[in-house]
């Protein structure tokens, strides 16, 4: 299994992430928000754990949409 995990930078905002949580996770708002604040008060934070494929689909996809919306918002893959 293969956690994806978001970085914090300073310029991708907090509501974005919260949608990217909610729509390519997933999550409910409530979760959304707390891993949401975890990445922005720790730098970084799990969004889901899922098998390589589905890993590396989620990352590309928040990716792409962070690239859409101009944001520099990084999403990475590790073994967990």
């Amino acid at each position: 299994m293969f956690n994806v995990l978001l970085h914090n930078d300073n310029f991708t905002t907090m509501e974005f992430v919260i949608e990217v949580l909610i729509t390519v996770f997933h999550h409910d708002e409530p979760t959304a928000f707390r891993i949401m604040l975890q990445v922005h008060n720790e730098g970084l934070g799990v969004a889901g754990v899922y098998p390589f494929e589905i890993a590396e689909s989620k990352a590309a996809k928040v990716m792409r949409l962070a690239r859409e919306q101009e944001f520099p918002l990084l999403c990475s893959v590790e073994e967990a």
